[in-house]
């Protein structure tokens, strides 16, 4: 099936910043493999962006928390594409007290957010490396600046995601390849998620982002080659300076709102 065309693959493109994303790729006229998972409209999706755009578009539905579908995904990607973008946007959050966590909640965020961007980055390199010009972004959070409370497991795998970006942009300077890291807060992608924000009061609202924007100013800043991409730079410039002794409880609290609202 390889057409010799360049393609882009974005992970979690179903809904939200993914979806953005995929939108905003086409709209530049790039042909882009949509990822997400089963029952979430991805066909329909991918027809949409091929008739508004104009753009060839292919979809592919996983579970992203299995390694074996990881691989599985990979194999098919590199025997059908030229690929020249990745875009590891998938990623699962969560809000609950540890002791309330089942292994399986725990396993999952894990496996989405660390092992399997680490592993579909590691299996399209090859292919990456082998085009004239090609970019990786990799999707962490504002989180990865702070641990949280009542999260825990969410922002670890972020900063997982912030360090593990920053090291391979080092390894391959000097090839084609050029990997960006973006940190974004909370995003405007469905009602419920806008209402479990809001209830974090004023820390949750500051942080609160269009998909659209972000998504739009991520792919321009990752073709300007910028390695670290700040689309909330007042959120990122607070985290920064707040010392970990007043940041760690503030922002605890305001998630426990969430839980207990």
């Amino acid at each position: 099936m390889n057409t010799g065309e360049l393609y882009a693959v974005v992970t979690g493109a179903s809904q939200g910043l993914g979806k953005a994303f995929a939108e905003y790729l086409a709209k530049k006229k790039i042909n882009v493999v949509l990822v997400s998972l089963p029952d979430q409209n991805l066909q329909q999706l991918s027809e949409e962006i091929a008739e508004i755009y104009q753009v060839k578009t292919q979809y592919y539905e996983v579970d992203l928390s299995v390694n074996e579908n990881v691989l599985k995904l990979t194999e098919w990607l590199n025997n059908s594409f030229n690929i020249h973008i990745l875009i590891n946007n998938a990623g699962l959050g969560g809000t609950r007290r540890f002791t309330e966590a089942s292994p399986q909640y725990i396993n999952t965020i894990l496996q989405v957010n660390v092992a399997a961007t680490s592993l579909i980055t590691h299996q399209l390199l090859p292919n990456l490396l082998r085009q004239p010009q090609s970019y990786i972004l990799n999707v962490s959070s504002m989180a990865a600046f702070s641990p949280i409370g009542f999260k825990t497991v969410y922002p670890a795998s972020k900063t997982f995601i912030h360090s593990f970006s920053r090291g391979l942009h080092e390894e391959l300077k000097g090839t084609n390849v050029f990997v960006s890291v973006v940190n974004p807060g909370a995003m405007k992608t469905n009602p419920d998620v806008c209402d479990r924000i809001e209830k974090q009061g004023f820390l949750g609202k500051l942080t609160l982002l269009d998909p659209n924007k972000v998504a739009g100013y991520c792919i321009d800043q990752l073709f300007k080659k910028d390695s670290v991409i700040m689309v909330n730079p007042i959120s990122w410039l607070v985290m920064k300076i707040l010392p970990i002794w007043i940041k760690l409880p503030l922002m605890t609290n305001a998630i426990k709102r969430e839980i207990e609202a």
